[in-house]
């Protein structure tokens, strides 16, 4: 019986095969990954990392899905957790002494910003992480200082990982085709990001771009003084977006 996308689920169904075969090239499954899969829907990605994995697991919430993917791949193969990926703790899943998770998916649109920090928490646990996102999301994502598109999503993700935009996917791609074009992102942890501590980081940075418009000494005022700033290597007269990274920490080690 086909499946009807639910549009509460963020549901589109990725099914252009040249797109699905350059995203396994991109990640390049081993037999011996300890693998999850965010949202595997119809199973188009699934059955083909299953085809180089001795075991992957899967994260999807729709109770339809998940009783088609139990009735199409057995239990030893494909381990499916039925439940929202925001709430579950992928830390639980099993992983080899020695050996890292790597995380799949492509991500519901409507959830993919609190999900990637959900998933952050983690990351000295993960090898790697390839995700679809919305175009606009992942240009966010790997902003360069200065840029409009960097912000928020990009200081707390470029604090952690290395990442890059890998390729674009058209609309047409999907069933139903999306309003947007949509990215391939390759997440990879970083082994030693900045000594800092994430709260006081989201903190600062949700405070700094709460007001873009804005020199930094305005955004930040009841927080840091002008000569905070400076102590910190931070110009009190620079907009949000062209302060880089590692500023943000250091005034975040100041916080």
């Amino acid at each position: 019986m086909k499946h009807i996308p639910r549009k509460r689920f963020g549901q589109n169904f990725l099914t252009d095969q040249s797109v699905l075969h350059d995203i396994i090239r991109a990640i390049d499954p081993r037999p011996e990954d300890a693998m999850v899969e965010i949202g595997p829907g119809l199973g188009a990605m699934t059955s083909l990392l299953l085809q180089s994995l001795r075991q992957l697991h899967v994260v999807e919430l729709d109770r339809d899905l998940v009783a088609r993917l139990k009735r199409d791949y057995p239990a030893d193969r494909l381990v499916v957790h039925e439940g929202d990926a925001l709430q579950f703790d992928f830390a639980s899943l099993p992983v080899s002494e020695g050996r890292k998770l790597r995380v799949v998916g492509n991500l519901p649109y409507n959830i993919s910003s609190p999900l990637l920090f959900h998933l952050a928490e983690m990351a000295p646990q993960v090898h790697d992480q390839h995700f679809m996102l919305q175009k606009e999301v992942v240009e966010r994502m790997v902003a360069e200082p200065g840029t409009k598109a960097f912000g928020r999503l990009s200081v707390m993700l470029q604090w952690r990982y290395h990442m890059e935009l890998l390729f674009v996917v058209p609309p047409t791609a999907f069933d139903p085709p999306p309003q947007v074009d949509s990215a391939i992102v390759r997440m990879i942890p970083l082994p030693q990001p900045l000594p800092c501590d994430a709260a006081k980081l989201e903190q600062v940075v949700t405070k700094a771009f709460s007001q873009r418009r804005k020199v930094l000494r305005n955004c930040v005022a009841g927080m840091f003084t002008e000569n905070d700033l400076i102590d910190a290597g931070v110009d009190p007269q620079a907009r949000p977006e062209a302060v880089p990274m590692e500023q943000f920490v250091a005034l975040a080690n100041r916080a």
